[in-house]
């Protein structure tokens, strides 16, 4: 009689699992490694600060994109320009033709015997920037310092996002079977479409609209607007784009209970109005809590939460039609 004798497999599961402390030390690792190469770029973005401010402040310079042009006039002592100020053509019968010019006049002096007159000249070429001049200021010593740093590590974590992502990557992944990496592949995918959508469209849409917004009504409160502070500018706008990234992940998260089986597509229908409440809520919350940035944020998300209602109507649909088959 014979018995076979079965040899312990080595690359057992149970053999090869680590204990907690391992775990621990392999994320350690991790955040080390992360930690560094975020450290590296901040250097790096520290030497292009100058590039990324630009970067930052191209908003400012397209406030009045969707205002009819005005006519406006400009004037410069030196290297300083004042204005532009907007007027009404009647009021420089010498303005250039066309619907809105936007001339700047040199000042100058001349002399004229003994005495020194005030001379104004025409600049040649015609100011093709915008009608609006926003000013930013530093109001004392080290805030041009802490801009720069906290404009380098904005931009770090996205310089360094590679390589981060890539070592929590290999923290994570080995702890998932290979459909759980596919998921999660695919997932994370369509997370970072929608994160730079979010990002593209505020820089390029929403900002323009809520920083002329935010003119205007201060117009209407009789402020001067067209003088800010650069650090708060800076902070308003990245914590904007970072929470509008953000917030373009809820389709994410709706479209993950109904795959789930949480809702369904008649029950988000349902709940509209309270969706609603919600957008604005998360307005509040992943922005400056004031009402332009509450509505520039609140209205995107519930469009997007109107094609999740239809997506999820689309896989329903696609169930029920796969179902006969199934059955026969």
């Amino acid at each position: 009689m014979s018995t076979d004798h079965v040899e312990p497999d080595p690359s057992n599961d149970s053999a090869n699992r680590k204990s907690f402390w391992e775990h621990l030390a392999d994320l350690r690792k991790a955040l080390v490694r992360s930690s560094i190469a975020v450290g590296l770029a901040v250097i790096v973005c520290l030497f292009l600060d100058d590039h990324l401010i630009s970067i930052l402040e191209y908003p400012i310079r397209r406030i009045d994109m969707f205002e009819k042009p005005k006519p406006t006039v400009a004037f410069k002592i030196g290297d300083t320009k004042l204005g532009p100020y907007p007027i009404k053509p009647e009021q420089f019968a010498g303005l250039p033709p066309g619907i809105a010019p936007r001339v700047v006049f040199q000042l100058g002096t001349a002399q004229i015997g003994s005495e020194q007159v005030v001379t104004v000249k025409l600049e040649p070429q015609a100011d093709d920037s915008a009608s609006l001049h926003v000013r930013l200021h530093n109001f004392s010593p080290p805030e041009a310092f802490v801009i720069a740093f906290h404009v380098a590590l904005y931009a770090a974590f996205i310089l360094a996002a590679p390589f981060w992502i890539y070592f929590m990557g290999g923290f994570i992944l080995p702890a998932l079977h290979v459909h759980e990496r596919r998921i999660l592949f695919r997932w994370s995918g369509w997370s970072l479409f929608l994160f730079l959508l979010g990002v593209l469209t505020t820089y390029f849409l929403l900002l323009p609209v809520a920083l002329r917004a935010s003119i205007v009504y201060s117009d209407w409160l009789h402020f001067e607007a067209l003088d800010w502070r650069a650090d708060e500018y800076i902070n308003f706008v990245c914590k904007f784009l970072f929470g509008m990234g953000l917030g373009f992940q809820f389709p994410l998260v709706i479209l993950l209970t109904v795959k789930l089986g949480f809702v369904t597509h008649q029950q988000l229908a349902h709940y509209r109005r309270h969706v609603i409440v919600l957008c604005f809520i998360l307005g509040a919350v992943l922005t400056t809590p004031e009402v332009i940035t509450q509505f520039a944020m609140a209205i995107p998300l519930y469009l997007l939460y109107e094609i999740c209602i239809w997506i999820a109507w689309y896989w329903d649909w696609k169930k029920r039609r796969a179902t006969p088959t199934l059955a026969a």
